[in-house]
């Protein structure tokens, strides 16, 4: 994957800012996450143009449209990776998101994240790069597809 970069230095600063700001339900984390990277590189003198490419590569992470250049689909990818993991590995991940939102009443933290699952498997594919593709897509949407089973099998009471 790192011969497919780039800048992979910029990736790689993009990757240790992508979630620096990560509050739960917070619609923003990724722009916070950008603004915080751009501060920092500023404050170590990191020229314009790298600080401009390192924002859109964390901004990339918000996974609202395809990625724009090589560099943002790899990132993109990368974030995206676990849903491919293991069934057990993606089951612990699974339910670590259900503990980052304890708040949220069992109804609607079911509707939230079903909502999140199936726009993943409404996309033609869930990764951007052919490498990702070959190793995860098809036991993400194995995965995906499994979590969606039991968020719509699970009792209201039981989601806790």
């Amino acid at each position: 994957m790192h011969d497919d970069a780039e800048r992979p230095d910029e990736i790689e600063v993009a990757i240790w800012f992508h979630d620096a700001v990560y509050v739960p339900g917070r619609a923003d984390n990724e722009e916070a996450s950008a603004a915080l990277a751009d501060q920092a590189l500023s404050a170590g003198g990191v020229a314009g143009p790298v600080k401009d490419r390192v924002r859109s590569l964390v901004l990339a992470t918000r996974h609202t449209a395809i990625p724009h250049g090589n560099d943002a689909r790899i990132l993109a990818d990368i974030d995206l990776a676990i849903l491919g993991a293991d069934p057990y590995r993606f089951g612990i991940y699974d339910r670590a998101i259900r503990r980052e939102f304890h708040a949220l009443p069992d109804a609607e933290y079911r509707s939230g994240r079903a909502a999140v699952l199936r726009s993943f498997l409404a996309r033609p594919t869930i990764y951007h790069t052919d490498a990702f593709r070959e190793r995860y897509e098809a036991q993400a949407r194995a995965n995906i597809t499994g979590a969606l089973a039991l968020l719509e099998a699970m009792p209201a009471a039981a989601a806790d």
